[in-house]
């Protein structure tokens, strides 16, 4: 069995500060752990960056580790040490998961399953929020009803803040909010990962269960931002069942799976998995092919997801501001919803298997 954060912190319980009774895990020195196979890494916390007992306290560590997990344990030399004034403020403090929504290519619906998807986690009690990430083609306004709105402003702590607009339960922004509706963004990529910056922490989002980044097809700068820029806990890979998309959706999947970005995926969603007639609800046809997305996903290796439907009141529902899983339309409402339940059970899996992702750092040569 793999080690499980929670091992290594029962074993540090026993190393204790000098002088004190109190162990270095209930005066929460330890932090970021990060477990790959036998390696295991973390970092020591201290109010001083040159506290005396640095030394002492790091070697008792290892010798907890090897004692209480195993001596093939790879634990020496991965103690990294910080002082309390070296650590960098949370982003998002209030936000427990962070879920990036991609695609390899555009036109598979991510946007689409975004949406439905955040909707439908703030209808099952869910506190969510939702960031458009698609800075040149944001689609989310329109999807919401909410084209013509503009974030209102606020001042927190000194500082001048937007206001997140809520519609269905979630809070959402969008570029295109601050952009008229005919415009066209031409902008170079460090504008656009600025943008994004904005969006994510000149913001009040407050406490979310879950905050939703639909990302722009592809792999870009704007995915690098994100991942350099907040913790993200888990990518959902969007595709359709045609081998065009399913061999893009291979790419995102393996820029996820890097050593240098190392974020967890959480699953594969087969969207427009097959046509389903309003009047025939019972029948399925499958136009752009059957099952493409879940034979990739097994031989990937990651959960599929859900399977979503193809059916005329979703892309009415897009067009009208009024997403399918809060519409009547009971076929598109059942997958949808069923997506959410899996993407829930899903997220607590990773969770409760993983410790918690870290921002990426990308250096360029």
């Amino acid at each position: 069995m793999s080690i499980q954060p929670k091992e290594i912190k029962d074993a540090l319980r026993g190393v204790k500060m000098p002088g004190s009774e109190e162990n270095i895990v209930d005066l929460d020195m330890v932090q970021e752990i990060r477990i790959t196979g036998k390696k295991v890494s973390f970092t020591l916390v201290f109010q001083q960056s040159n506290d005396p007992s640095i030394p002492y306290i790091r070697s008792q560590c290892v010798q907890a580790v090897l004692k209480n997990i195993g001596m093939d344990t790879e634990i020496a030399g991965n103690i990294s040490v910080r002082s309390v004034h070296d650590i960098e403020r949370p982003v998002l403090p209030g936000v427990k998961n962070i879920i990036a929504v991609a695609s390899g290519k555009g036109g598979v619906g991510k946007s689409t399953v975004a949406v439905n998807l955040s909707v439908a986690l703030a209808q099952s009690g869910a506190s969510v929020g939702l960031i458009d990430a698609d800075i040149f083609g944001p689609s989310i306004p329109i999807m919401f009803g909410e084209n013509l709105s503009r974030p209102k402003g606020t001042r927190v702590n000194d500082r001048d803040m937007i206001l997140p607009i809520e519609k269905f339960g979630v809070k959402i922004l969008s570029i295109g909010f601050f952009v008229g509706q005919d415009d066209a963004l031409v902008w170079r990529g460090p504008m656009a990962s600025n943008a994004l910056k904005q969006l994510i922490s000149d913001a009040v989002w407050g406490s979310l269960d879950y905050l939703l980044v639909d990302l722009p097809p592809g792999t870009s700068d704007i995915h690098l931002t994100l991942m350099q820029t907040v913790p993200v806990t888990g990518a959902i890979i969007v595709t359709t069942p045609q081998d065009v998309a399913l061999a893009d959706a291979v790419k995102g999947v393996s820029m996820f799976r890097g050593k240098s970005i190392d974020v967890p995926v959480l699953g594969l969603v087969e969207n427009m998995a097959w046509f389903t007639p309003k009047e025939l609800p019972d029948n399925k046809y499958y136009i752009f092919g059957k099952d493409g997305g879940k034979k990739m996903a097994e031989k990937l290796g990651i959960p599929l997801l859900g399977q979503i439907p193809l059916v005329q009141g979703i892309r009415e529902g897009s067009d009208n501001g009024i997403p399918a899983v809060a519409s009547d339309d009971t076929i598109t409402k059942n997958a949808f919803e069923d997506l959410c339940s899996a993407v829930i059970e899903a997220v607590n899996k990773r969770n409760e298997n993983m410790s918690p992702t870290q921002k990426i750092k990308v250096s360029r040569k």
